[in-house]
């Protein structure tokens, strides 16, 4: 098996993942509306997340990840392949 062959798995196939992001993991977080009266009712805070494309040099190819915006602003400042790197794709 090549080294490559690993990420271009985890990042290519397509698993069903309801609103989770695949860089930090980010999920959806239960918690409480809570009203003036303090009567409170279940609710759920969605992470922002966002698909976009990445090219990756060393893969030579495209590659659409979900992320949340916060694993955006990471992947700006250090690099696509630097982050890849520290969650164990590449």
């Amino acid at each position: 098996m090549k080294n490559y062959d690993f990420c271009t798995l985890i990042l290519k196939t397509t698993i069903v993942m309801a609103r989770v992001c695949e860089i930090t993991g980010k999920r959806t977080r239960v918690g409480n509306n809570v009203s003036h009266a303090n009567n409170k009712t279940k609710r759920k805070f969605y992470p922002n997340l966002q698909t976009k494309k990445f090219f990756i040099p060393s893969l030579n190819e495209w590659v659409e990840i979900k992320l949340a915006t916060s694993a955006l602003r990471t992947i700006n400042k250090k690099g696509i392949e630097a982050v890849l790197k520290e969650v164990g794709a590449l």
